[in-house]
């Protein structure tokens, strides 16, 4: 097994749909009023410092990579106020979700990213994120399209450069062929160390994880989970 790659030229596209039933008006009209600030990439001096994106009071930004229903995003938005977190996801309909939750709490510590992460990666300022979370990303479970999984050198490579050193990256999934990619990719690019010390520690959900939709779904289903917590090393 291996950790996979891009290959060069046009980048594939590594998530699903890009929208799903037809938006209510009222979200409609929320997405395109704040249509010009959800290209984040669209602002890469501020993305080369992301703490500008917020206001003083932010301490550490964080990035949520595929939000989806973006139940975790808000979640963690609620209990860290002075935390920044840019949530990355190209699914249209979540994107809407959580622009209404942000109007509705007063929530200014988030900016949201309408699509593809890696352009926000691209752009972030080395050694500028303390944590990273890629909780469920899409798991192209057919062999042919293992080369469209997030973990793959390039993303981790990337990864590795906006985390600070004891940065952490979080990430989780239900599906076991997921789990042996991701520790095959992490172990073979050795610039993260993985946290676990017990196997209660990958087996249960950390108390500072929300869980989403997504882990409930698949609990009904009778999948488990593996909650993977890598850290940064030293250069």
């Amino acid at each position: 097994m291996t950790g996979g790659d891009d290959t060069g030229g046009a980048r594939l596209r590594l998530y699903g749909r890009r929208v799903g039933p037809r938006l209510r008006a009222a979200q409609a009209r929320r997405v395109e009023a704040t249509r010009a600030e959800l290209n984040l990439a669209a602002r890469p001096r501020f993305l080369a410092e992301p703490q500008r994106l917020f206001d003083e009071a932010c301490r550490s930004v964080w990035l949520d990579i595929g939000f989806g229903g973006g139940e975790h995003l808000i979640w963690q938005a609620l209990r860290n106020p002075d935390v920044g977190l840019i949530g990355c996801e190209a699914f249209l309909n979540g994107v809407a979700k959580v622009l209404a939750v942000i109007e509705r709490e007063n929530l200014g510590n988030i900016r949201i990213h309408h699509g593809d992460a890696r352009d926000v990666l691209d752009l972030l300022g080395d050694a500028t994120l303390d944590r990273v979370f890629l909780l469920y990303p899409d798991p192209w479970p057919k062999r042919r399209h293992w080369k469209r999984r997030f973990v793959n050198a390039a993303n981790l490579a990337s990864l590795h450069r906006v985390l600070r050193p004891g940065g952490d990256l979080c990430i989780a999934s239900d599906m076991a062929t997921y789990i042996a990619w991701t520790l095959t990719a992490l172990h073979r690019h050795g610039g993260f160390e993985w946290c676990a010390k017990a196997a209660s520690d990958w087996r249960q959900r950390p108390g500072d994880w929300l869980k989403t939709r997504y882990e409930e779904k698949a609990m009904a289903a009778g999948r488990r989970s593996a909650y993977l917590n890598f850290r940064r090393r030293p250069d």
